[in-house]
């Protein structure tokens, strides 16, 4: 299925114009969710009920309103609502240039891709090769739908990220969990640097990890379908939070596990034939039922 681009930009680069259409760069859509049925297996409709009257109003009768104080709003009519959002701008202004490691990803949001659009091949594929060479990335002011943002644009193989970043009020402080800085001992500090050296990677490999928990839930939906009794998994025992542990020993403890799961795993790797293809999952053969009971993304209303 061919990319749809969400909106035309135009990047704005110095004096250079950058014509850039917007993607989305994730799917929420493979999510396995649940639809609310009545008893008798029919779906359920939403409505909304007046709090005052206890009766449903039809969507034709809404309004938006803004509560400035408790219970208190004041009404926007539709044509005011559009008014708000006119202030949307195709324009996304680079206004600086900072280290690719400059943004905390704890403001990050959403990401989209940007591809050029007409026109824009050349300009992209410079503000791109440019930014990969001098390692930083781009920082951009950009409204859109009554809200202004700020975003990251950054260089990665094939392209540009259009990651979209909160702002300062957005993001709450850490120093509100009043987390106690413990002291720690040499030999823990030693210990502790040999077990993350130990299990260190290069860079995170999404492809090398599964979705396990949305497996199970896909399974235990097969088997429902295939009328098995779905049985629940025995709750899972955790240490008292509160139990005492001797850090040191701990940590020798993972490191000489670690090391022997290292060892097993190329020891098996070097006997173990060459790697067949999975089989295909026996759920691959749904039926319309089976495809019903993992609904698709619902709309916005």
């Amino acid at each position: 299925m061919a990319a749809r681009s969400l909106a035309s930009l135009s990047l704005s680069f110095g004096l250079v114009s950058i014509p850039v259409k917007l993607y989305t760069a994730t799917d929420s859509g493979s999510t396995v969710r649940f639809n609310l049925l009545s008893k008798d297996g029919s779906r359920l409709k939403q409505q909304y009920v007046s709090e005052k009257t206890r009766e449903v109003v039809p969507r034709e009768e809404m309004v938006k309103g803004y509560e400035f104080e408790k219970d208190q709003f004041v009404i926007f009519s539709p044509d005011e609502l559009k008014a708000l959002e006119e202030g949307a701008s195709h324009i996304v202004e680079i206004v600086s240039f900072v280290p690719e490691k400059g943004v905390d990803p704890i403001y990050y949001d959403k990401t989209y891709y940007i591809a050029p659009d007409k026109r824009g091949g050349k300009p992209y594929s410079l503000l791109r090769a440019a930014m990969a060479k001098t390692g930083r990335c781009a920082i951009a002011k950009w409204a859109s739908k009554g809200k202004s943002h700020m975003v990251q644009i950054r260089p990665i193989e094939g392209g540009l990220v259009f990651q979209q970043l909160l702002f300062a009020d957005e993001v709450r402080s850490i120093d509100e969990l009043h987390v106690e800085d413990v002291a720690v001992s040499d030999a823990e500090m030693k210990l502790a640097v040999q077990l993350i050296e130990q299990a260190s990677e290069d860079h995170y490999d999404a492809s090398q990890y599964r979705d396990e928990e949305k497996e199970r839930v896909l399974a235990a939906i097969d088997a429902k379908i295939a009328g098995k009794e779905i049985i629940s998994q025995e709750p899972v025992e955790i240490s008292p939070s509160g139990q005492v542990i001797d850090l040191v020993e701990a940590l020798k403890k993972s490191l000489s596990t670690g090391k022997r799961s290292a060892a097993a795993s190329k020891t098996a790797a070097a006997k173990a034939p060459a790697a067949e293809p999975p089989a295909p999952r026996k759920s691959a053969k749904r039926t319309t039922a089976s495809v019903a009971a993992i609904p698709k993304r619902a709309k916005k209303a």
